[in-house]
Parts: structure tokens; sequence; C-alpha cells
């Protein structure tokens, strides 16, 4: 990573480097010019209590992983956790439709389902993201200050892998799976409002109002798609 692009994980200040490589492999963690404190400290632990950490929604463990490291995972990630969601819908779609017919045409049918559930959930993801990137552009030009999209779309992606437990809930399912399963949507847009102050240095309420703001957008979205999927059925239903 260039000089001059890391970050303090304690006060969000630029640094030049992370630790100093001395001889016989002897390394020494640079300190802070501002609040005299490691700049990242996470460079000596293990990746399991970095990830431990980032799932206690703590600002110096997003820090590092935006800022102080080279992930450059987000698609990859993003796309699992679409097709993590999507499994989720068609699951319950399944459910909700009992059918044993082995017919080439129901296993088809149910195949083309899976796929309209993974289109679905990458528009309303879309959406979502617009929403959040809109409010933060809006705010951010009103204070005079410009946004640059591409962190903070990174940091959005990344901030959404707690869609992989969307999995595990669907396969050990029980009475409270609609409770886990509104949990976990809490705790996806906790960590998106966390990314959105880490990458700006934001006030919480302005991420909040922004992830608030997506989400209201993609829920009105979803339910104009599910009324106009409902009227088609009714008006071929009439043919």
């Amino acid at each position: 990573m260039a000089p001059g692009l890391f970050k303090c994980v304690e006060c969000n200040e630029d640094a030049n480097e992370l630790h100093r490589d001395y001889s016989n492999g002897i390394l020494k963690i640079t300190i802070c010019r501002s609040c005299k404190k490691p700049v990242d400290k996470y460079i000596e632990y293990d990746p399991v209590i970095i990830l431990i950490d980032a799932t206690l929604c703590k600002i110096q463990a997003f820090r590092h992983i935006l800022f102080n490291t080279e992930i450059n995972i987000h698609w990859k990630l993003c796309v699992f956790c679409l097709l993590c969601e999507a499994y989720l819908r068609w699951s319950l779609l399944q459910g909700s439709q009992a059918n044993d017919d082995p017919a080439d045409i129901i296993r088809y049918t149910k195949e083309w389902e899976f796929y309209c559930m993974f289109a679905l959930a990458s528009l309303e993801l879309a959406v979502f993201c617009i929403g959040v990137l809109f409010i933060l552009w809006t705010a951010q030009c009103c204070s005079g200050s410009s946004v640059e999209f591409t962190p903070l779309l990174k940091a959005l992606l990344l901030s959404s892998y707690g869609k992989v437990l969307l999995i595990p809930a669907v396969i050990w399912e029980h009475d409270f799976s609609p409770l886990c399963f509104s949990l976990i949507r809490l705790f996806v847009l906790t960590s998106n409002s966390q990314a959105i102050r880490v990458i700006l240095n934001c006030s919480r309420r302005l991420s909040l109002l922004a992830v608030c703001g997506g989400l209201l957008l993609e829920t009105w979205v979803a339910q104009a798609l599910k009324t106009l999927q409902v009227c088609s059925q009714d008006y071929l239903s009439m043919l």
C-alpha cells in the first residue's frame, strides 16, 4: 500500500507506515503522532481476533480492515451473500408451495424461481446502496465536502458479510427463525452504519440516517415489485 494511505485505528490520523522493519527481523510498531498510541495494534493480532472485534462492530477493527489492509474480495463476498439471501427466499417459497411432483417441468420451474430470487436480491441491494450513497452525497455537498463512491461502496459490501449467517439459520430452522432473520438484518445494518462512519469519519447520526434512508428505499421498491407481481397474476387469471 502506498505511503500516506494508512490510518491510526484509534484516532483516524494519517500515518506513513504501520511498522518499521529493522535488521534481524525485528519489527517496531509505529506510534501515532496524534494520540501517542500504536497506529495499528491489529497487525500483531490473529485474524480470528480481528474478525471477533469486527463482529462486535468495534471502530478500530473496521479502520484496520478498510484502511490498513488490501482486501479486494468485496465483489466475491457480495455475490456469495446474494446467493445466501436468494437461497433463503427460495427455501421459504418452496416451503409454502408443497409439491412432490418429480416432473422435469417442476424442477426447471423451481430452478428458475431461484434465479428470480437472486435477481430480486441483487436489485434490492443495488437500490439500498444507491439510496445510501445519494443521502451521503447530498449531506457532504451541503457541508462543502466531496465523496469518493468507490471506498464507500467497498465498505458497504464488506460490511454486509453478516448475510452469510442466513444459511445456518435456514439449515437449523426452528420456531425462532423469523426472529433470527430480523436480528441478522439488524446486525448487517449496524455494520453498514459503522463502515460509513469509518470511511467518512462522520457522526453516528449521519451514518444511521443514510442506512435508514437506504432501507426505506429498498423496502419501497420491494413492496412495489410485490404489488406489481400480484396485479400481473390477477390480470393473467382474468384472461
